[in-house]
C-alpha cells in the first residue's frame, strides 16, 4: 500500500516473483469511471473507491480460496479501506511503502502513467493513514533499492514477524 509513485507495482512484481506467486496490480481493477476521473485530475472519493476496494478484496479472497498466494499492489490509503480488504480476506499482510512527499513527487513527475497525474499526489498524502499497531504488516522506506526492500519484506515474511502488536489493556 502507499501513495502513487512509491513503487507499489515494481516492489509487488519483484516480491511476487521472489515468492513464486501471482502479482495483481490493483489499478487494473478500477472501473473505467474511476480511471476517467483520475485522468481528468480529480481525486477519488470514498464512494468511487468502494466498488474498486471490493474488487480487490474479492481478488484476494479468490486467490486464497484457490489455495494460491498473491501479491496485490493497492493504494489502500485509509484504515477503513484496508478494513474492507480484510472483510474479504482477514489475514492479509500489508506492506506500507513510505517516503517523504518530495521524494515521491520527484519519482511521479519522472515516470509515465496512464491516468495518474502528479497533481493528485497531494490529495493522496492528505488521505494517507499509516498502518496502525493492530494491523498485520510492516513499513518499508522506499528510499532504498527495490531489491533491498523486497529482501526485507521476504525476511519479515519468513520470520513471521508481521503479526499485529497486542492491544494494551485499559
Amino acid at each position: 500500500m502507499g501513495v502513487a509513485g512509491v513503487g507499489k507495482s515494481t516492489i509487488g512484481r519483484l516480491l511476487a516473483a521472489r515468492l513464486g506467486v501471482e502479482f495483481c496490480d490493483g489499478d487494473a481493477l478500477h472501473p473505467s469511471a474511476n480511471i476517467a476521473l483520475m485522468a481528468a485530475g480529480h481525486p477519488l472519493g470514498d464512494l468511487e473507491r468502494m466498488p474498486w476496494l471490493h474488487a480487490v478484496g474479492r481478488r484476494l479472497h479468490d486467490s486464497r480460496k484457490q489455495n494460491r498466494g498473491i501479491v496485490v499492489a493497492c493504494s489502500a490509503l485509509k484504515r477503513r479501506y484496508r478494513d474492507i480488504l480484510r472483510e474479504h480476506q482477514s489475514d492479509i499482510i500489508v506492506v506500507f511503502l513510505d517516503a517523504p512527499m518530495l521524494v515521491v513527487h520527484e519519482r511521479i513527475t519522472s515516470r509515465e502513467h496512464d491516468y495518474m497525474p502528479p497533481s493528485l499526489l497531494a490529495s493522496q498524502f492528505l488521505d494517507l493513514e499509516p498502518l496502525q499497531d493492530d494491523e498485520r504488516g510492516m513499513r518499508a522506506n522506499v528510499q532504498q533499492s527495490p531489491r533491498k526492500i523486497v529482501g526485507q519484506i521476504a525476511k519479515a515474511l519468513a520470520s513471521r514477524s508481521l503479526a499485529p502488536l497486542p492491544k494494551a489493556d485499559n
